[in-house]
């Protein structure tokens, strides 16, 4: 009897067995593998732009501005994986933000998530969208440069992560959130990273006000050679935030990788004929800024557009971006330090609404058709996001400066500003005129001064 009993359970615990077995997702390890690697590409990027903007920015302020980059990383990182990547893809309250269910990465595990992505680990995922929240605010950093306290910006950082980025990648991208329910599509982040930062960071540039000197004597960059190896990085780094947004080694993945590098070159070009037609030369420096402009606007279409759309993608991109950066802002007086919101701002608003132009089934069988392929209503979907975005950006960074404010000067003094921010904020120098040897104190280390006097000037 016992034997008829336990063979009985086998046999109903078998099929039910296989059945969890082949329901439950397995990893693929190509798809692992492959976004793992595009989640570092995504993280080169704040390398990249660090030494982008740091190349932009004057010598005296050249190691603060890469600083607030690489600070920028780390405090997301940990501010991600205690709560920010719960408020962001957790489990949804009301269409609006995730819940606590997945703070300090509780659930969060090796096994696949099919919500988000079925055949990677659940942590790959979250390490993935980990370099976007980080990139984010990375680029934001371009408004403002060379003029915000040190202190103020860390406060300031957390804040603005968790009250601006988390909520609004919930909207776009959770798992119920409210944009995603109206059918906005945003394909590796043209609302939740560029229109995010971009306006963002033109607010925060607002609040603060004009750097001293500004539209009264040149500011030139102080090293375009440092600005161009940066932009180089960004393009590189940028095949990793577009197609690894396909979240599988796949022929979508390709097709990502193939339009971003159209678009940029389309926006590089573009800018570069623009300049040329209007100042009577070709700029390196416009090159540069018409690739980012490309790739920007590439973003949120990556997914969804065939090559031949990316390259009027590009183009668009790069004579919108270049009219906003030498035309309107000089018009409106603002300013925008290094052009983040007239670069990614205004690219991430074009491509997002490019989407609603061109984005096509036959590309991405999941996706959504365009106006130019018989679907008029994503584009009104697409606009409600942008104009949602702008307006939430807008006023959420508004709030959070006014906050920090209440606790401490949010800009360095006059003569602050006036020596530079490495020494006052940091204590340390990009460049010594004494080819090394010297502190950046009394030009003297360990007894080596008198060797110093001795070296040619």
């Amino acid at each position: 009897m016992r034997l008829v009993i336990t063979a009985g359970i086998l046999l109903l615990a078998a099929p039910a067995a296989a059945w969890a077995a082949g329901d439950a997702p397995a990893v693929d390890t190509g798809d692992t593998a492959f976004v793992l690697v595009s989640a570092a590409l995504v993280m080169l990027m704040v390398p990249g732009v660090a030494v982008f903007y740091g190349g932009m920015v004057g010598r005296i302020n050249v190691l603060n501005t890469i600083m607030l980059s690489f600070i920028t990383l780390c405090i997301v990182s940990v501010q991600w994986v205690l709560f920010g990547y719960s408020l962001a893809f957790g489990p949804d309250v009301s269409h609006i933000i995730g819940s606590f269910d997945w703070l300090g990465l509780n659930g969060v595990t090796q096994a696949p998530n099919p919500d988000y992505a079925g055949t990677i680990p659940h942590q790959t995922f979250m390490v993935f969208q980990l370099m976007f929240a980080a990139i984010t605010p990375a680029v934001m950093i371009g408004a403002f440069s060379e003029r915000m306290r040190f202190s103020a910006f860390l406060l300031f950082l957390i804040l603005w992560t968790t009250i601006v980025y988390d909520p609004l990648a919930h909207w776009v991208w959770g798992l119920g959130g409210w944009l995603r329910g109206l059918g906005v599509v945003d394909f590796a982040g043209g609302m939740v990273v560029h229109i995010a930062c971009g306006v963002g960071g033109l607010v925060t540039a607002l609040v603060l006000g004009k750097r001293k000197g500004y539209g009264t004597r040149p500011l030139p960059p102080h090293n375009l050679p440092l600005t161009v190896l940066g932009a180089g990085l960004l393009w590189f780094g940028w095949f990793g935030f577009n197609a690894g947004s396909a979240l599988e080694a796949s022929g979508l993945a390709t097709n990502a990788f193939v339009v971003t590098n159209t678009a940029a070159s389309a926006g590089a070009l573009a800018w570069v004929l623009t300049e040329w037609l209007r100042q009577g030369k070709p700029t390196i420096f416009g090159a540069v800024s018409g690739c980012i402009a490309g790739l920007g606007s590439i973003t949120p279409a990556a997914g969804f557009v065939a090559p031949g759309p990316a390259v009027i993608i590009g183009l668009v991109g790069g004579v919108a971006c270049y009219f906003a950066v030498s035309v309107v802002k000089r018009a409106l007086g603002y300013d925008d330090s290094l052009d983040a919101f007239g670069i990614h701002g205004i690219a991430g608003t074009w491509g997002s609404l490019s989407v609603g132009l061109f984005a096509t089934t036959a590309v991405n069988g999941a996706g959504v058709n365009g106006l130019f392929y018989g679907n008029a209503a994503q584009l009104g979907a697409q606009a409600i996001g942008v104009l949602a975005t702008w307006a939430f950006v807008g006023l959420a960074t508004f709030l959070v400066l006014k906050l920090v404010g209440l606790f401490m000067p949010l800009r360095v003094t006059e003569e602050e500003e006036e020596t530079g921010l490495d020494l006052t904020q940091h204590g340390e120098s990009g460049y010594s005129d004494d080819f090394g040897f010297g502190s950046v104190s009394n030009g003297s280390l360990m007894g080596l001064a008198p060797l110093t006097t001795m070296l040619p000037k």
